[in-house]
Parts: C-alpha cells; sequence; structure tokens
C-alpha cells in the first residue's frame, strides 16, 4: 500500500508507535519514515517499561492528551501494554501487534514463555538490583552485551547491533510478571500481527498462536524479533493497511 491509496482526512486515526523491552522509541525510526512518506500522523511515545499496569496507565494518559482516534502498534513486550491501553483509552480505533505479546487478562509474558522451548533471549538476559523511590529493593532485567545481537536482531549489521546493545533500556522484572487487568483490547477491536518467522526473543508458534487467537490478521516475514528495524517498510504496509480499515 502506498501513500496514494490512503487520503488523509480528520477521520483518518494517528498511529501510535510503542516500543518494546530492551530499546527506545528510536526503533521506529525506519517506519516513522515510511508512515510519514504515506502522509500519516505518527508518534512514537516513550514505554516506560515498569510493568503492563504502569505503562498502559502513562499511554491511556498520552492517548488522552492527544485527543484524536489512534491505531496502536506494540512491539514485542509492548504488545502487552496496548493490550491493555486499548480498552482503557478512547478512541482506540485499531491495534498492531509487532513480533509482539497480545496476553489474555491475568497471563503474564513469563507464562506464555513458559509453554513454548526457551529462546536465545531467555539465556541473555540479567538483572541488577536498585533501590527504587519507596525505599524498596527492585529488580530490572537486560540483555547481555555479547549476546544482543542473536537474540534481538540478527538480521541487522553488527556495527548497528552493537549500538544498541549499548544503548538499550532495561526494563522492570515487573513487566514479565504483571498481567492485563479487565478485558484486553483485542477482543472488541480490530487488529492486525507480523510474526517474525526468524524471531529469537519471542518463540515464533507464540506470536502465531497469540495471533490466532485475536482474530488478528496475520502477515508473516522471515526477520528478527527486531523487524520493525530490519524491515521498515513491510512493517509500514500492515500498518496503513490497518489505517485504512479503521477509519
Amino acid at each position: 500500500m502506498s501513500a496514494a491509496d490512503i487520503t488523509h482526512t480528520d477521520a483518518t486515526p494517528t498511529v501510535v508507535l510503542v516500543h518494546g523491552a530492551f530499546v527506545d522509541a528510536s526503533s521506529w525510526n525506519g517506519v516513522i519514515a515510511e508512515l510519514e512518506a504515506a502522509g500519516i500522523d505518527v508518534v512514537a511515545p516513550p514505554n516506560l517499561l515498569r510493568g503492563i499496569g504502569v505503562d498502559a496507565a502513562y499511554l491511556t494518559g498520552f492517548l488522552e492528551a492527544l485527543g484524536r482516534p489512534a491505531v496502536l502498534v506494540g512491539h514485542s513486550y509492548a504488545g502487552a501494554v496496548i493490550s491493555q491501553a486499548g480498552s482503557d483509552a478512547k478512541d482506540v480505533v485499531g491495534l498492531v501487534f509487532v513480533a509482539a505479546f497480545a496476553p489474555e487478562t491475568g497471563e503474564t509474558l513469563a507464562a506464555i514463555n513458559a509453554r513454548y522451548p526457551d529462546v536465545p533471549l531467555a539465556a541473555a538476559q540479567r538483572t541488577f538490583t536498585y533501590t527504587n523511590e519507596r525505599g524498596e529493593q527492585a529488580a530490572d532485567t537486560f540483555v547481555d552485551r555479547l549476546s544482543f545481537h542473536r537474540a534481538v536482531c540478527a538480521d541487522l549489521p553488527a556495527e548497528v547491533a552493537a549500538t544498541l546493545a549499548r544503548t538499550q533500556r532495561p526494563a522492570s522484572l515487573d513487566a514479565f510478571t504483571t498481567a492485563v487487568t479487565g478485558t484486553p483490547a483485542w477482543k472488541t477491536l480490530p487488529s492486525w500481527a507480523i510474526v517474525a518467522t526468524a524471531d529469537q526473543a519471542i518463540d515464533p508458534h507464540a506470536e502465531r498462536d497469540m495471533a490466532k487467537r485475536a482474530g488478528s490478521e496475520v502477515t508473516e516475514i522471515d526477520a528478527s524479533h527486531s523487524v520493525l528495524a530490519s524491515h521498515p517498510a513491510d512493517v509500514a504496509a500492515v500498518i496503513l493497511r490497518a489505517v485504512k480499515a479503521s477509519r
């Protein structure tokens, strides 16, 4: 789908791109360029990576301030965040899952992962503890720099992977042990899903199964977990279909 296929009107939703764990909003840069070239309004807010409830509440506040219809696009862990925020926020008209989790109510990401064979990311994760603002001990997880390329972005150049590994954003362990509350948005909204068939961070079978459960329109791309960076035009094409269908 090209820019000629979509005429931007006031009814055209804004695309809100939500990044996953271990990266930041710049991971969407290639997709942003594709969507802007197609005349689509797009924003990529930060994801706090503190846990599904906290992160969904932050995104919900962002969407309320945005004040217009939105298609939510979540990569990886952010699929869980948009599953909740899509129900909590007003004017969300569609969801796109990009190599992402789409959990059921009460289902943690750790529980989903446990149903499938271990992927390289599991062995590559490390944790550290710190004292949070309440004076309590908390734990964050990050990806070992030497393992980052294989586990997260094997189809990106080694020098790009090295930079991503050095600048990664750790995520709270709560991101993997908290759950969606209420009805996940994929039960009530149209959704699209991209399965990265060479994913080493989430088992591709898990991505397929969650997409089937959600009733998503599925596109498979031969790509790593960082499909948004390695195949931005393909990812943008799916988002454009979602925008066109959600107007």
